[in-house]
């Protein structure tokens, strides 16, 4: 769920501005600014040689953030962050929904 919003986010952002990505999850971030390089040269291989989990998020994920300036920012979650717990709200709400369906 967290990467699909980072993804959404990026495309909701014209190209040419630049955009501060919020996220609890290291793991959206640490992949975004750490990871993504080596796993692409290796193949979507980690190191570990194991493939690489979410590959199909990882690759839109690429396509969104190409051509583009991003400053990723790490909040901690469930910490009373006022728009990290809106969100968390929200997706709350909608995976419920989605349940119910």
């Amino acid at each position: 769920m967290e990467m699909t919003a980072a993804i959404k986010a990026l495309e909701a952002v014209p190209q040419g501005l630049s955009i501060v990505i919020h996220s609890d999850s290291q793991y959206v971030i640490k992949g975004a600014t750490e990871w993504l390089r080596g796993w692409m040269a290796k193949g979507w291989r980690k190191a570990d040689g194991k493939p690489v989990l979410n590959q199909d998020l990882w690759m839109q994920m690429v396509a969104a953030m190409a051509g583009r300036k991003i400053v990723w920012k790490w909040v901690k979650g469930h910490a009373g962050h006022p728009e990290n717990e809106r969100v968390d709200s929200l997706a709350n709400g909608e995976a419920q929904q989605a349940a119910r369906s």
